[in-house]
């Protein structure tokens, strides 16, 4: 199967599936026709956001290869810093998915260094089909481990800070719009004696409001089309044991290829902040690779 998002039949295609395997000769057009309209249905790219998670999770048993790179000028210098970000992320079945990922930069050090580890874990407990549109709920957690000391007001664990964050996530998809939210709280854990704890905040409530709109294809016409989608995503922060906060806004666009190779690019930068933070702009390139079906069912004995 080529299609992207949740592999299951909408209810509205049961009826059509019923009546043509009762047919004793089943055109091959009408079996072309049922599999377009399933894939139309479950292609959920624009739910597929450059910097943030939605609710739905990847295909059941499939396995996906990511590279995230970001580049950014440096706060205390003229040059330009980056960081990669290799991830492995795994949908063990259609409510469960894990990540797990490692970075490299030159943020805190003077040449490329391996700096951090995470893993990450999402639950979807809720979903609401309709005919084309969604509502789905599901809880994460995450936990990182990282070698950097704490430097900046801004909470990250994606390469900055040992820590854990725990929330919930709504996505809401109307036909060609994906509407998302995430809520969460984010504990640094990475103090040391030599670290006056009044210096630097530790904890942090996060919040975002992502939205992606699928421009290509007009219509589904081949299995093999390249998506086109755009996004905008405002990412916030505030911290709880001081009074910090930024407010960005991040653009992004994105190109599919044959159902299961992504290309996402994006550009993030402040709107509002009173923080010391390591950067106001940053730019975002990955790319990701899905595996379809491979992760094998259990025989039963």
């Amino acid at each position: 199967m080529l299609c992207r998002g949740q592999f299951i039949v909408p209810c509205f295609l049961f009826p059509q599936l019923i009546r043509l395997f009762m047919r004793s000769v089943i055109s091959y057009k009408a079996v072309c026709l049922i599999i377009l309209l399933y894939c139309v249905e479950a292609a959920t790219g624009q739910e597929l956001y450059v910097f943030t998670e939605p609710a739905s999770n990847m295909p059941a048993r499939s396995i996906a290869a990511k590279l995230t790179s970001r580049f950014q000028k440096g706060y205390h210098s003229s040059s330009f810093e980056q960081r990669y970000a290799p991830e492995i992320m795994l949908g063990l079945n259609k409510n469960l998915m894990l990540h797990a990922a490692t970075s490299f930069s030159d943020m805190y050090s003077t040449s490329l260094r391996w700096e951090s580890t995470w893993l990450y874990a999402k639950y979807r407990f809720l979903t609401v089909d309709k005919i084309h549109r969604h509502f789905r709920l599901a809880v994460f957690g995450e936990y990182a481990y990282s070698r950097n000391d704490l430097f900046y007001d801004e909470l990250s664990l994606q390469g900055d800070q040992s820590g854990w964050q725990g929330g919930m996530i709504a996505t809401q998809l109307l036909n060609k719009l994906a509407l998302s939210s995430t809520l969460s709280l984010l504990k640094v854990t990475s103090e040391k004696p030599e670290v006056n704890p009044d210096v630097y905040p530790y904890s942090a409530f996060n919040y975002s409001l992502s939205a992606g709109y699928l421009l290509l294809p007009f219509n589904y016409t081949d299995f093999n089309q390249t998506n086109l989608n755009l996004y905008v995503e405002l990412l916030g922060q505030q911290t709880l044991d001081k009074s910090l906060f930024y407010t960005d806004l991040a653009p992004a666009i994105q190109l599919i290829f044959n159902s299961n190779f992504k290309v996402n690019a994006g550009y993030r930068f402040q709107l509002n902040s009173n923080m010391h933070r390591m950067s106001e702009n940053s730019w975002l390139v990955s790319i990701e690779r899905t595996f379809l079906n491979a992760i094998q069912r259990r025989k039963k004995g």
